[in-house]
């Protein structure tokens, strides 16, 4: 596993540019607001009520 839910999201998607879409596809598409910059994947997740397993897994089969 490459990414992680400790992982912040801004430097996921700086890292690995095709998560984006993936976390479009769970309703996760702020990325301009100030929260991803500073939250983690995991806060994210659950600020959003999405299943951060399966998020996280379909963010490792992309990368």
């Amino acid at each position: 596993m490459i990414i992680t839910k400790e992982m912040g999201i801004g430097a996921v998607v700086s890292q690995y540019p095709k998560t984006v879409e993936i976390f479009r596809n769970y309703g996760m598409g702020c990325f301009g607001c100030a929260a991803a910059r500073f939250e983690n994947i995991a806060q994210g997740a659950q600020a959003h009520g999405i299943d951060i397993d399966a998020l996280i897994a379909d963010l490792n089969k992309i990368v």
